[in-house]
């Protein structure tokens, strides 16, 4: 079977976009600050097809899918933006973009999980580390025994270190992104100061 073309790939994945989702993807690619920026009236009241056209002419069929990603992980759509991701091959975090990869998100520039390149920096300054772990617990990222271990532990650091040497050394990259995605709402400015470092 033919791999499918980028334009494919992306309209594949708006299709299978809640209405709510495909709107909220809608508003987030006209709100982007970032050049090139797509008009509102390019992509207003269009369907799926018709956006992922203007995608892929807009930023051409290397530099689409990166944006792709980068929306679909602000709007809660991480397994879809995986999906694509692998669909295109990796297409989302060329190398020579900003210093988190294209995408902004999860996989950094050389290819590593955002989680993985910034363990250490994580590591020691993570403060919020007991509310994350109820939060990995409800994701299902960790188990109630592991969550029992790792709560006992005397300091943050511990805890962090426990946590990369066990659970998300084994849970993936689906358990990766929801760290990800706890951290971002739990540790903002620190996410944010990690995205800006090359």
């Amino acid at each position: 079977m033919a791999p499918k073309t980028v334009k494919r790939a992306i309209s594949d994945t708006l299709e299978d976009l809640s209405p709510e989702n495909l709107e909220k993807f809608r508003a987030h690619l006209i709100d982007r600050r970032e050049e090139p920026r797509v008009r509102r009236n390019r992509v207003a009241g269009k369907n799926f097809l018709e956006i992922a056209d203007v995608l892929v002419t807009h930023f051409t069929e290397d530099g689409a899918p990166a944006v792709v990603v980068e929306i679909l992980n602000a709007i809660g759509c991480a397994r879809d933006a995986v999906c694509l991701e692998q669909e295109t091959g990796g297409q989302c975090s060329k190398p020579g973009s900003s210093g988190t990869g294209a995408t902004g998100v999860n996989t950094t520039a050389d290819g590593k999980h955002f989680v993985d390149k910034h363990k250490i920096k994580l590591i020691e300054r993570v403060s919020n580390i007991a509310i994350m772990l109820d939060e990995l617990l409800d994701e299902e990222v960790i188990q109630q025994e592991t969550y029992d271990k790792i709560k006992v532990l005397p300091t943050s650091q511990e805890k962090m270190r426990e946590l990369y040497n066990g659970p998300l050394k084994a849970c993936g990259i689906k358990g990766k992104d929801k760290f990800y995605n706890i951290l971002e709402k739990r540790e903002r400015y620190l996410v944010d100061e990690l995205k800006e470092m090359k």
